[in-house]
């Protein structure tokens, strides 16, 4: 009598054990084997989505022949000539869901060569670290955290630079803003409003007039915008620019 053909089946559990198969098995099944839940998942998460090379900012990134960028002009008391910043960009996985504009390089350019020394040396450093690749924002920090020893300046609406190199750190994080690596914090349209009030309250019951940067002559400075924009009203020291505010 003839020896009839075994057959093995293979039972796979996991992933695919939701699936309804109806197959009629018409021959002796002999053995049988269970695959991983986890292994089965990722063949199938393999099949489904291919491999993406994601393309990472790092020191061996080779420079793009053409990068776009912008240009922000620097003008202090400090010095007659302007200062002219300019941060070039690369675009890493353009057309592709992973697409991300990084700062590659900046140039700083003027007439006044009082400060080239320092300023060749700092624009090489913070290209650099640019191309260093990793979140490069803390650099913003560091450079608007550096004072002047003989003393700040006011710019065009009462804002306050502890000095050329905080402000070259501003330029830069405006830049960053610009194009999406940090999120600006800016004031909701509830919070515009209450500070409006205050200032008009505070004016009224003063009798001042506001001075040409929009908040009045006799404010104080505040120490987390660097405003001149700092009223004491109701007793709480509220800032009319960025709305911090103190009670004491």
């Amino acid at each position: 009598m003839p020896l009839k053909k075994a057959t093995t089946v293979n039972i796979k559990a996991g992933a695919t054990d939701q699936v309804n198969i109806m197959r009629k098995i018409d021959k002796k099944i002999t053995g049988y084997s269970v695959s991983a839940a986890n292994e089965d998942a990722k063949n199938l998460a393999a099949l489904a989505e291919p491999a993406v090379t994601i393309e990472q900012m790092h020191e061996k990134f080779a420079r793009p022949e053409t990068l776009e960028g912008s240009t922000y002009k620097i003008k202090t008391p400090l010095s007659d000539h302007a200062l002219y910043i300019t941060i070039n960009d690369v675009i890493l996985n353009p057309g592709t869901d992973h697409e991300l504009r990084r700062p590659f390089e900046i140039f700083i350019n003027s007439k006044n060569l009082e400060h080239f020394q320092w300023v060749v040396a700092l624009t090489r450093v913070i290209s650099a670290v640019f191309r260093k690749g990793g979140d490069v924002t803390f650099l913003t920090e560091e450079l608007k955290a550096v004072f002047d020893p003989t003393g700040g300046y006011f710019k065009s609406g009462g804002r306050f630079m502890p000095s050329l190199v905080a402000e070259i750190g501003e330029a830069i994080e405006t830049h960053m803003k610009k194009i999406g690596l940090i999120k600006p914090e800016a004031l909701s349209d509830v919070q515009m409003e209450v500070l409006s009030e205050k200032k008009a309250e505070y004016e009224v019951r003063n009798n001042l007039q506001p001075s040409a940067e929009g908040f009045p002559a006799s404010a104080d400075l505040c120490l987390k915008c660097h405003t001149k924009a700092v009223i004491l009203l109701d007793g709480c020291k509220t800032c009319l620019s960025c709305g911090n505010s103190k009670c004491g």
